[in-house]
């Protein structure tokens, strides 16, 4: 067994049953879930090592890595974002792309939220209390969207809108030899980003984009507000298919509390010819710089606590790596608002981005507390049997020991096949 082994899929069969919800979230008694088997399921467990039993009689909790951070006085919202809602359908298995005028059929297929809808689960997903302003079509899909964002993800959608005579945005994502193609259309929402914010609710942290193709390509005036009242900015960079990078967004930095680009994004800003030199230069506009390096890793400079740190990228075969980066830009954030180190908080993104890959379909791909602890409790078991990969990574990610919760996590969804109908978004008795 190699180390590409100590990334499995954390989809292990798994039941639901009905328990007490947290408000409006549904429960589930195990961190193992049902959810279809795809391609690395036969990687699930470390061999000699049983898989946790969801039948077993245990605890089913929510966990909230911020408990010790709530009280009188606190946000009640740990992270606000605004962005656009697309359906994503996405088609994996595939061994080409269909050439013109033929036909492919794909093995498999799955359907979720997406865009701004990738962040917004995997931070909720986290524990982080989530609030999002989008807007939603008055369609099947808009309705779809809805309900797995407020229904059973819990996402506060309070500020967000449905819009009557406007469609909900669709893309469709081909899955092929672990790369992905996509096609996308929608329209521009009928109002601008800051009035469909309005006064942005209080909270630790919120999440914008800059730079070509955001509502605002500097800064949206409702992420300004937020900071003013002490939220933490958190600012993320998309292709620029102009190819101008346009060097005014650096200036916008200055409104932010952390950037984080790709790596490819950060040089072509900064107009460098390496990620670390990027780096630097991005750490002179702003206090948190990170730039992520794909396979390579991540690397990131906080001018707030003096740190710097480069971490490697856990070996993983990709099967899907949508929204790979707003798994590893929520476990940023989580980590950031928590005061952990930053090489921890660079670690804990990377595994939790390493696990989202391993998924199919985007959003419902990110992994919650539940399957961060089957994983890591697979790992600590392995290693005690003396195998060396596991224990490398039990040696660099031990404070994973005080982070992962020590009993079940109510577990999460993933993304079925196709649009259910609202009967099927119920929990099964």
């Amino acid at each position: 067994m190699n180390a590409r082994e100590w990334l499995p899929s954390p989809s292990v069969p798994g039941h639901y049953q009905e328990t007490a919800a947290r408000g409006t979230r549904p429960a589930v008694t195990s961190a193992v879930q049902e959810t279809n088997q795809g391609p690395g399921a036969e990687q699930d467990l470390v061999p000699g090592v049983d898989a946790l039993d969801p039948s077993a009689p245990h605890e089913t909790v929510w966990w909230d890595p911020l408990a010790d951070m709530r009280g009188a006085g606190k946000p009640s919202v740990d992270v606000f974002m605004s962005g656009t809602v697309f359906l994503d359908i996405v088609f994996t298995g595939l061994s080409t792309l269909p050439a013109a005028g033929t036909e492919v059929w794909a093995p498999g297929m799955a359907s979720c939220p997406g865009g701004i809808a990738n962040l917004a689960t995997a931070a909720t997903r986290l524990g982080l209390r989530t609030s999002l302003a989008a807007g939603f079509g008055d369609d099947a899909y808009g309705d779809f969207c809805w309900e797995i964002l407020a229904g059973q993800e819990g996402v506060d959608l309070s500020r967000s809108r449905r819009f009557a005579q406007w469609h909900s945005p669709v893309t469709v994502s081909m899955a092929v030899q672990r790369d992905r193609s996509m096609v996308t259309h929608g329209h521009n929402l009928p109002i601008s980003a800051d009035e469909l914010v309005g006064n942005p609710p209080p909270s630790r942290a919120v999440i914008t984009s800059v730079g070509v193709g955001a509502p605002d390509p500097l800064l949206p005036g409702w992420a300004a507000q937020a900071r003013r009242g002490g939220a933490l900015v958190f600012a993320d960079a998309g292709w620029d298919p102009t190819g101008a990078w346009d060097p005014a967004v650096l200036a916008a930095l200055s409104g932010c509390d952390a950037f984080m680009p790709n790596a490819v994004e950060a040089m072509s800003y900064t107009r460098t010819a390496t990620p670390r030199a990027a780096l630097h230069a991005l750490a002179e506009h702003v206090p948190l710089a990170v730039v992520t390096c794909g396979g390579d890793g991540a690397m990131a400079v906080d001018a707030t606590t003096g740190e710097e740190a480069e971490v490697p990228a856990l070996p993983v075969d990709a099967l899907d790596p949508t929204g790979a980066g707003d798994v590893f830009g929520a476990g940023l954030v989580l980590g950031t608002i928590a005061g952990w180190p930053l090489r921890h908080r660079l670690q804990f993104a990377g595994v939790s981005a390493a696990l989202a890959v391993h998924e199919f379909g985007g959003s419902l791909a990110a992994p919650g507390w539940g399957d961060i602890g089957d994983w890591w409790r697979r790992v600590v078991a392995a290693a005690a049997t003396g195998h060396a990969a596991a224990a490398e990574i039990r040696r660099h990610y031990g404070f994973l020991d005080d982070l992962v919760p020590r009993t079940h996590v109510c577990g999460v969804r993933r993304a079925a096949a196709t649009i259910a109908r609202r009967s099927d978004l119920t929990r099964p008795r």
